[in-house]
């Protein structure tokens, strides 16, 4: 069996604005500087406490851990408002389902999320039956190591060399790289292509409808010796 992992904000969502807006809220509420929404592009997909250290890289760990908490707080509070919109990116769906169709292949997710905001997002859309394991950080270290990645090959039973991680940032990459897993990245994220690449990524997937061929062209059949 094929285990494919999926990020989730840059990958299968589109959210980079939500995160910028609650971070942006966060730095207010606790009277820090903000460092710009391209500083915070960097740092998406990182859990919460690592993503703080090099966007406030003079605070120390109680200021970390104030920010973390704002930021939880402003997300939430973003999430019930009438206007709130984080759509999947296109084709996302439609290469789920047809992944998900097949008898060779199980679906996963590895995310920085927390699991409160992965199990909203995926009842949001209705993918909850899709995915047979879900890693979040709550459950591993941070990305780039390897936590989530080896949890959901425990999971499964998945060998690495049948394991692909698609993502959209460098963070991603050495996930997969550090969990012997190949690093599928996606041109639509957060995160420039060359960064990908250089990160290990095999492949840099333009489309969603890309996928599903080129799961079949990384990940044979046969297992890798």
């Amino acid at each position: 069996m094929k285990l494919i992992l999926f990020d989730c904000d840059g990958t299968l969502v589109d959210s980079h604005h939500n995160i910028a807006a609650a971070m942006r809220e966060a730095f207010a509420a606790v009277g820090a500087p903000y460092p710009g929404d391209d500083e915070t592009r960097k740092v998406i997909g990182l859990s919460l406490p690592e993503a703080m250290v090099p966007l406030a890289p003079e605070a120390g760990p109680e200021v970390h851990e104030a920010l973390s908490q704002a930021y939880r707080e402003a997300f939430f509070a973003l999430r019930q408002r009438p206007d709130f919109h984080e759509p999947l990116f296109p084709g996302a769906l439609e290469a789920i389902r047809a992944l998900h169709g097949r008898d060779d292949v199980l679906l996963g997710v590895a995310t920085g999320k927390a699991r409160r905001g992965l199990d909203v997002l995926l009842e949001r859309f209705g993918l909850r039956d899709y995915f047979v394991t879900t890693q979040t950080a709550d459950d591993a270290p941070s990305k780039p190591h390897p936590g989530m990645v080896l949890r959901a090959m425990a999971e499964t039973g998945a060998e690495a060399a049948q394991t692909m991680l698609i993502g959209d940032t460098s963070h991603d990459m050495l996930m997969a790289k550090n969990a012997g897993a190949a690093g599928l990245g996606v041109a639509w994220g957060y995160h420039e292509a060359e960064e990908l690449t250089g990160a290990g990524a095999v492949k840099i997937a333009k489309s969603f409808s890309e996928i599903p061929g080129l799961v079949d062209k990384l990940i044979p059949h046969e297992a890798r010796p």
